[in-house]
C-alpha cells in the first residue's frame, strides 16, 4: 500500500485513511488503486465487517489531484485506477463509514454518497466543482443525489458548485451526523464496531435491500466516466483547468 493510503484493521473494521496532509488529500492515480485494493480484499476476507474511510485534521479530500488530470488534459491516458475505485466502492459487499473534517471536494464528497453512515465536523463544507472545471459529475452523483436531495437541492451542489455545511448536508439527509472534531474519530469507530457486531446475514440482505439493484447506478457510472473522459480533453476543460492552477500558484 501507498502510505498516502493508510490501511488499517481493528478488529473487524478496517480503516481506509487518506494521508496526504501537504495536498490536503488531493488523490493521486497510486492512492486509488491502494484505496481499491483495500476494498476488495476487505471484501474477500470474512473476518472484515466494516470498512471505514477517514482523512487528516482539516482535510478529508480535496479532490482529484489535478496534474493528473491535466496529464490526461493535455494527451495522455488515465483513469482505470480511479475507475476501479469507483467500482469496488459502489459494489463493496461490507459496510462503509465515513468520517469527514474539514475540506470534501469533488471525490472529497461523492465517496460519501456510497457510505452507509457519515458522520462529519462542524467545519466542514462539502463541494464538487465538477462543472467549473468544465467537466461532469462523478462516482454517480448525478443519479443518486437527484434522489437523495431533490432535483433544485442537486443542482445547487453539482450545477452551480454551492459549498454545502455539514448541517445543511445534514438536513438534507445526505450524511448522518455532526461531531466535534475530537469526537469524530471515535464516534465513528463507535458506530462501526456496533455495526460489525450485528448478525451479518441478516445485515448484508437488510442492506441489500435498501440499496436495490446496483444496475442502474453502475449503468450511470459508465455514462459518467465515459463524457468525463471526453470533457478532460476538451478545450473548455483544458482551459477551465489551466486557470485553476494559475490561480493557485499566483
Amino acid at each position: 500500500m501507498s502510505e498516502l493510503i493508510v490501511v488499517e484493521r481493528s478488529g473487524p473494521v478496517q480503516v481506509i485513511r487518506m494521508n496526504r496532509p501537504d495536498k490536503k488529500n488531493a488523490l493521486t492515480r497510486a492512492m486509488y488503486q491502494a484505496m481499491a485494493a483495500a476494498l476488495v480484499e476487505g471484501d474477500a476476507d470474512a473476518a472484515i465487517r466494516v470498512h471505514v474511510f477517514l482523512g487528516v485534521s482539516g482535510a478529508f479530500s480535496a479532490g482529484n489531484d489535478l496534474n493528473d488530470f491535466m496529464a490526461v488534459a493535455t494527451g495522455g491516458e488515465g483513469g482505470l485506477e480511479v475507475w476501479n475505485f469507483l467500482l469496488a466502492l459502489a459494489g463493496s459487499q461490507k459496510p462503509v463509514v465515513s468520517g469527514v473534517d474539514g475540506i470534501a471536494v469533488g471525490i472529497g464528497t461523492t465517496l460519501n454518497l456510497h457510505c452507509d453512515l457519515t458522520f462529519a465536523t462542524p467545519r466542514t463544507v462539502f463541494r464538487t466543482p465538477f462543472v467549473d472545471l468544465g467537466l461532469v459529475p462523478e462516482a454517480g452523483s448525478s443519479l443518486l443525489l437527484p434522489a437523495f436531495l431533490g432535483r433544485q437541492q442537486a443542482f445547487a451542489l453539482l450545477g452551480l458548485g454551492e459549498g454545502f455545511s455539514a448541517e445543511r448536508a445534514k438536513e438534507a439527509g445526505l450524511i448522518y451526523a455532526v461531531v466535534e472534531e475530537d469526537k469524530l474519530e471515535p464516534a465513528v469507530m463507535e458506530a462501526a464496531n456496533l455495526i460489525a457486531a450485528k448478525p451479518p446475514e441478516a445485515l448484508k440482505l437488510s442492506r441489500d435491500l435498501m440499496l436495490g439493484p446496483r444496475e442502474p447506478l453502475l449503468a450511470r457510472m459508465c455514462e459518467e466516466r465515459d463524457l468525463f473522459q471526453q470533457r478532460l480533453k476538451s478545450d473548455e476543460a483544458r482551459a477551465a483547468l489551466i486557470a485553476f492552477m494559475m490561480r493557485k500558484k499566483g
